[in-house]
This record gives C-alpha cells, structure tokens and sequence, in this order.
C-alpha cells in the first residue's frame, strides 16, 4: 500500500473498561479499521492517566486499577480517516478524538526480520 506524503493522524483516547456492546471498545475500533482497509491502527496503553472525570487510573500494584488509559492511533488519508470516524460515531460516547495533519516518511518499504 502506498500512502501520500500528507496524511491525518487519528487519536482515539479511552479506558480499557470501556465496551462496544460485549466487545472492549479498543478492540471494536481496531476490528472496524481493519474492515474498512485503513493503512493500519495501534493500541498504546497507559500507565497512568486521566480524563474528563478527573479520576486517576495507575498501574500501581495496591490500585489494582482495570480501567487503564488507552490510545488508539490510525495514520491514513483524510477520506479515509473521515470515513471511519463516520463509522464509529456511535462508539465514541465518552472519549476524546484528536485529529492532526502529519507528514509519511516511509511507509511499508523495508521489511525487517525478526529474530527467533
């Protein structure tokens, strides 16, 4: 796949706790994306984090929290990113969505191998 040199970086921040019905909702993003053939999605989670409720969610051993932070991040071109926000509005009840423009250096070229 080939990307243009501009394209938007998509932001998706959530707890871990948060669901798309059954299914945590991180996953539900990344499955959609992949469904709608965007160049790629990951998941970053946090250590520590807070949001909108002001609520502090760690990974300290006594806290035990399970709701962690998490980010999704998808880099693609506008039409595309436009596309899947469009489908997966219903999803995004409570997270914060950044958009932001970013420049492709590479993509896809080198193929690294991996160590067994």
């Amino acid at each position: 796949m080939t990307l243009p040199n501009a394209a938007l970086l998509l932001r998706i921040y959530l707890g871990e706790a948060e669901r798309a019905g059954t299914t945590p909702l991180y996953e539900a993003l990344v499955i959609k994306a992949r469904e709608l053939k965007l160049a790629g999605a990951t998941v970053l989670r946090g250590p520590m984090g807070f949001g909108h409720s002001g609520k502090m969610h760690t990974a300290k051993i006594l806290d035990l929290s399970s709701n962690l932070p998490l980010v999704v991040e998808i880099v693609d071109i506008r039409e595309k990113i436009e596309a899947f926000l469009d489908a997966v509005s219903d999803m995004l009840v409570s997270t914060l969505v950044t958009l932001e423009k970013v420049r492709i250096v590479q993509y896809g070229k080198v193929k690294h191998e991996i160590d067994a």
